[in-house]
């Protein structure tokens, strides 16, 4: 019986090549087996990002997860549930795969549900860091997050349309762009000094300073850092 291979959650920052880590461009390296969310793994921005500093990542076996982006809970539970045994497919004959995602593996990742049907079903999975977006964004404006004893939340917009912004310190608003005017609104009812990166770190990569600048229209990948004024 062959020895069941070992799955890695990759994260590989959120845009520049540059920002991965070592461990994770190593794993790329050394694995043959890549996993990809999307239908097709090379336009998947996580690939193209991985290829920038792994050319040779095109010639390894590249595995396509579908992962559709859709509301309706028991479709994408069926969904998961076909990714996580097409992984464990690959896992079975004892070989390693090495799925990379954008960011950080353990913030609003998909990769997340796969892990937990995975390790429920007696699968090894590890995780593997890398620099979330919100991290980037904030030296992208070249301001701290928080400091000394402030306090940071991190919000998934996209999901808390009737969110209040009442606690103290720095709001991160992650997924944002498909609220963005009902986002705006809530900011400017508050006294907060609001900044937002639209695809941090990417070739198209726009910065807002003020919440005047930002367009009702941003993309996918848009984020907003709002501080205490």
């Amino acid at each position: 019986m062959n020895r069941r291979g070992i799955i890695y959650g990759v994260g590989v920052g959120p845009g520049d090549p540059e920002l991965m880590t070592v461990k994770a461009i190593r794993l790329i390296q050394e694995n043959d087996v890549i996993a990809v969310a999307g239908k097709d793994p090379k336009e998947a921005v996580a690939y193209r990002i991985a290829a920038a500093m792994v050319p040779e990542i095109g010639h390894k076996e590249l595995v396509s997860v579908h992962m559709p982006m859709v509301k309706d809970r028991e479709l994408i539970a069926l969904e998961h549930e076909k990714g996580a045994r097409l992984l464990e497919s690959y896992l079975d004959q004892g070989r390693n795969v090495v799925y990379i995602t954008l960011g950080d593996p353990t913030i609003y990742c998909t990769f997340s549900y796969l892990q937990e049907i995975m390790e429920k079903d007696g699968y090894q999975v590890e995780l593997v860091s890398g620099i979330p977006s919100f991290c980037a964004s904030a030296a992208r404006l070249s301001m701290p997050l928080v400091k000394w004893d402030e306090k940071l939340h991190v919000l998934p917009a996209v999901h808390e349309t009737d969110m209040e912004l009442k606690e103290d310190g720095t709001y991160v608003l992650m997924k944002s762009a498909s609220h963005m005017k009902q986002v705006k609104e809530l900011l400017q009812k508050n006294n907060r000094s609001v900044s937002m990166v639209e695809n941090c770190c990417m070739d198209n990569e726009k910065i807002y300073r003020n919440i005047e600048e930002i367009p009702d229209d941003a993309g996918y990948f848009s984020l907003i850092i709002a501080k205490e004024a």
